[in-house]
């Protein structure tokens, strides 16, 4: 029987580097891929650029995740600048962008595939493509990995780094949940995250579609308790609403969304209180007291947005602005610093970008990665109850926590 000190299941990010690093320590080891090619869903990373990492310190890091706490110990040995070192001491050249982003000189995110093939082929690496892991069995001191066809191989070690149920088409299918929950080990159970988000009111906002709110408050409600909240760009979509900040909030949205009615309110205005909106109405109202109120709002809200929000707000906005009543200003204020929508729910796993859930980081080691349940076995990447904000933090805990396994092995 041939067997192998490493068996890495999964070639994406989080798998390519544990294979490369466990190689790299003189391990024997085994990558297997179910798809043609390495990194599949690597490739639509930053709008297929491929955000790699972020450059803002630890702390902050943090605080961009699900279960961020978990990575602290990780990222206190393989941060941003060391995945940089990696890549640029590699030859891949890389580059600083707003919001910190990093990005590859070359703005492709396929120079960041051809890389990491680069460096499995120069460790020596051992590559199945097409071959789909059926089964995962604890002998006494070794794994039988079970293959496509029947065809078994055997590794001392086991990394499961085959990913979440985000972008199915890529590969990333949920078959690591099956096997690791077959090994002993608990799934949180999986939800779509950094995805758009669907509210029953969408013939308001499909009328708006493609339009973007730069700079609001985006909060999530459950019942009246907030579960969330982002600031930044919000976009209306036929469905309801996408962009940056929904993005961010999203996955808290999808973890609550059976436990009850969930709202999503956008702060318009979220610089100004209640006191200074009203304050501007007023003088706009004195300004502009012969024209008709769609006009005037001009000056408030873009101009796109006009008519769904006085539809929103019950006024008519063929009156006259000096007609407005008080109790119509009020209304109007409020739907500014609290337009609210009732969620029905998230968009799919195939238009989502992470996956929210996976195997319980209490049964995870995280100064190794390895299983606090099957000596052994470790984890990588997506597959672990991780997710972080937009801006390169996914891609980084993929490749740090796949470097924490690799040599740990």
């Amino acid at each position: 029987m041939e067997r192998f000190d490493v068996i890495v299941v999964g070639a994406g990010p989080a798998g390519c580097m544990s294979a490369i690093k466990a190689a790299e320590q003189g391990r024997k080891v085994l990558l297997i891929e179910k798809n043609s090619e390495i990194g599949k869903k690597l490739l639509l990373t930053g709008n297929k650029r491929g955000n790699i990492t972020n450059l803002e310190n630890i702390d902050t890091f943090i605080t961009k995740y699900h279960n961020g706490r978990f990575l602290r110990n990780a990222f206190a040995r393989f941060f941003n600048e060391d995945l940089i070192e990696f890549f640029e001491s590699n030859g891949l050249p890389l580059k600083v962008e707003r919001g910190n982003r990093v990005y590859p000189e070359s703005d492709n995110a396929s120079d960041i595939a051809a890389f990491l093939n680069k460096l499995l082929k120069k460790t020596g690496v051992k590559v199945f493509f097409k071959r789909r892991v059926y089964g995962i069995i604890k002998k006494e001191n070794y794994f039988e990995v079970i293959m496509s066809g029947g065809k078994r191989y055997y590794g001392d070690k086991v990394v499961i780094a085959c990913g979440g149920k985000s972008f199915p088409s890529t590969g990333s299918d949920g078959s690591g949940y099956k096997l690791s929950e077959k090994l002993g080990h608990t799934i949180i159970k999986p939800v779509p995250a950094l995805c758009g988000i669907e509210v029953e009111e969408r013939h308001l906002t499909k009328r708006c579609a493609g339009l973007s709110l730069k700079n609001v408050r985006v909060s999530a409600f459950l019942k009246d308790k907030e579960i969330g909240e982002e600031f930044g760009e919000v976009l209306f979509t036929h469905y309801g609403f996408s962009g940056p900040a929904v993005l961010n909030i999203s996955g808290d949205i999808s973890e609550n969304i059976d436990k009850g009615k969930v709202s999503l309110s956008i702060n318009l205005k979220p610089a100004l209180s209640y006191q200074q909106l009203e304050s501007r109405f007023l003088r706009e109202i004195d300004d502009n007291a012969n024209k008709q109120l769609k006009n005037m709002m001009r000056v408030i809200l873009p101009s796109g947005m006009i008519d769904i929000f006085l539809e929103y707000t019950k006024i008519d906005g063929e009156k006259r602005v000096n007609q407005i009543t008080a109790n119509e200003r009020k209304k109007m204020i409020e739907a500014l610093l609290n337009f609210s929508f009732i969620v029905k729910g998230v968009r799919p796993f195939e238009d989502s970008m992470v996956t929210r859930g996976g195997v319980s980081v209490k049964e995870i080691n995280p100064k190794t990665m390895e299983s606090r349940i099957v000596p052994g076995l470790f984890f990588a990447g997506e597959v672990i109850d991780i997710d972080g904000k937009t801006g390169g933090y996914n891609l980084q805990s993929a490749f740090t926590t796949g470097y924490i396994a690799g040599v740990s092995i």
